[in-house]
């Protein structure tokens, strides 16, 4: 009799750790690589995953209808026949074979023989939440990523973790905990969202466990700032945090850093799909790719071919490791960045990308001018009275003319500012600035702190809303 399929004997964790390596193996073995060997490595993991992509039903269907066949792909040179796919596709997949949708594959595996699947959601951010799967092998990888991001950053055994990403049906949470839990020997809180676990009762956890260490998004992790300070608690004397990683705005880490008395920050970026795809080092000279487990391609926004280094475009990915559940092959997350040229300041033999710059699918064109309205808080920090909490709205004119509206959250010396002639000139002040670092004019509004809270949920989201299009 075969053993009984469970997560814990589907995974060889020792052996994970030898093809994935985390912590100090990881910086030897890629300090030491080179561009060849990695490559080779990434053309053996890819062979291996269109073998099993082939067998699952949505690909067989979304690239025979490009008329490929499986000998049309003779490696990653020829990735680019392969047609991209996004949630859409996803979603349609679920609702022509609901509950599940087909690009899973299952439904491949012998009677008894299939992997226990993991199952959450997105969170829903641009839309009606996704179904993401993971068989133990995927997952564990993903675990993995995260954690060598984290060592990789400085997390340190005797540190305590504090993560306030969600739980619930979305994944975040669930693999940040598995993460740290799994591949390190830190301790863990899962305070989750400010829904989960109050704000004040967040900072009372840092205070009484000795956090030394947050997880998250910046906008939330911002905000906790401010209520340990209404609550009497000084970070930096009252609580040590001495490390931020989370997934950062172009704005956040000079701000966040300051707001929690000097903590060192690092970014990190990935999805739901496919788990990190790229993380900051100490170097703080861009996010390296983890080019043995993803294969990233940044590709025009409107064409989807590929673009040459340091031109933005969206960020189109293949998991080279996930061959159980879901193969992912470009997909295209629709988060926009682009790739660093400049010279690498450390050994590790990675390429880098900038960072998240936004999102294509919310892209807003403004007289032929591309807007990303989640790098609008980077522009508007030069001001110091700029709380960081703002939101866009776009509305059509009479004139058919696309027009855009940002709120700005503004406060002076424990003051607020809000219209008469102070906030006039201030939302004049504000408009200067987005006209010249985006070459479009824009109107602002300035209002108090905390008035934007119900619309952006910076309280109950993981990500903050940062656009309400009112064109439709």
């Amino acid at each position: 009799m075969t053993e009984q399929p469970n997560y814990f004997n589907q995974t060889d964790m020792a052996a994970l750790s030898r093809e994935y390596p985390i912590g100090p193996a990881f910086l030897r073995w890629f300090e030491a690589i080179s561009r060849d060997e990695l490559r080779a490595l990434q053309e053996d993991r890819f062979a291996n995953l269109m073998r099993r992509a082939w067998q699952v039903p949505f690909y067989q269907r979304h690239w025979g209808a490009q008329g490929l066949a499986a000998g049309d792909i003779g490696g990653l040179d020829d990735i680019t026949k392969l047609p991209t796919f996004d949630k859409s596709d996803i979603m349609a997949s679920i609702t022509a074979h609901p509950p599940f949708g087909d690009f899973h594959g299952m439904e491949t595996y012998p009677s008894g023989q299939r992997p226990p699947v993991i199952i959450h959601t997105t969170s829903g951010t641009t839309g009606r939440p996704q179904v993401l799967m993971y068989g133990p092998r995927s997952r564990e990888v993903q675990n993995l990523l995260v954690a060598r991001t984290y060592l990789l950053q400085g997390l340190a055994p005797e540190d305590v973790v504090q993560s306030v990403y969600g739980h619930g049906m979305v994944n975040g949470g669930h693999y940040i905990r598995e993460a740290v839990v799994h591949w390190t020997n830190s301790i863990f809180l899962p305070a989750g969202t400010g829904i989960e676990t109050p704000s004040v009762q967040q900072v009372a956890l840092m205070r009484d466990f000795g956090v030394t260490v947050l997880v998250g998004f910046a906008d939330y992790l911002k905000r906790l700032a401010a209520v340990a300070r209404e609550q009497g608690l000084e970070p930096g004397r009252d609580i040590n945090i001495r490390m931020i990683s989370g997934h950062m705005g172009r704005e956040d880490t000079s701000e966040l850093s300051e707001a929690w008395g000097g903590a060192a920050i690092h970014d990190w970026y990935g999805v739901g799909d496919t788990g990190t795809i790229a993380g900051e080092g100490p170097d703080k000279a861009g996010l390296y790719v983890m080019e043995d487990a993803q294969f990233l391609e940044v590709c025009d926004i409107e064409t989807g071919r590929p673009v040459a280094d340091g031109v933005t475009g969206d960020m189109v990915n293949t998991c080279l490791f996930k061959d159980d559940i879901y193969p992912i092959i470009r997909f295209n997350t629709h988060d926009v960045t682009h790739m660093r040229t400049d010279a690498p300041p450390a050994a590790l033999n990675f390429r880098r990308i900038e960072g998240f710059l936004g999102r294509s699918d919310n892209m807003v064109k403004l007289r032929g001018i591309n807007v990303f309205p989640q790098g609008i808080g980077a522009m508007l920090a030069e001001r110091a009275e700029f709380t960081g909490e703002f939101i866009c709205r776009v509305r059509r004119d009479d004139a058919g003319r696309d027009e855009m509206v940002v709120t700005v959250e503004v406060a002076i010396g424990g003051a607020v500012v809000e219209g008469g002639e102070a906030g006039g000139d201030l939302a004049e002040t504000y408009q200067d600035i987005l006209r010249r670092k985006i070459g479009v004019a824009v109107k602002v509004e300035i209002t108090t702190p905390g008035a934007l809270a119900a619309q952006t949920g910076i309280e109950s989201r993981q990500k903050p809303i940062r656009l309400i299009d009112e064109r439709y």
